[in-house]
């Protein structure tokens, strides 16, 4: 059987921690910064946990566990 091969794209985007949690950066982060006030800005910076609901999606293209 032939393994399966990690998706290039989600191995850029995502980190699974130790705990078996999806880490990825906010969206909207990147541009029309202007009009964003600066403490959601600030937050932007801290990544966040994915939901149980996409996490597996995330982990399937990762090739990590269940």
């Amino acid at each position: 059987m032939p393994k399966q091969k990690t998706h290039s794209g989600a191995k850029k985007r995502f980190k699974v921690t130790a705990s078996g949690k999806v880490k990825a950066r906010h969206s909207h982060s990147s541009h029309i910064l202007e009009k964003k006030s600066p403490k959601r800005k600030r937050s932007f910076a801290n990544p966040v946990i994915l939901s149980d609901h996409d996490a597996p999606r995330v982990k399937k293209l990762l090739g990590v566990g269940k």
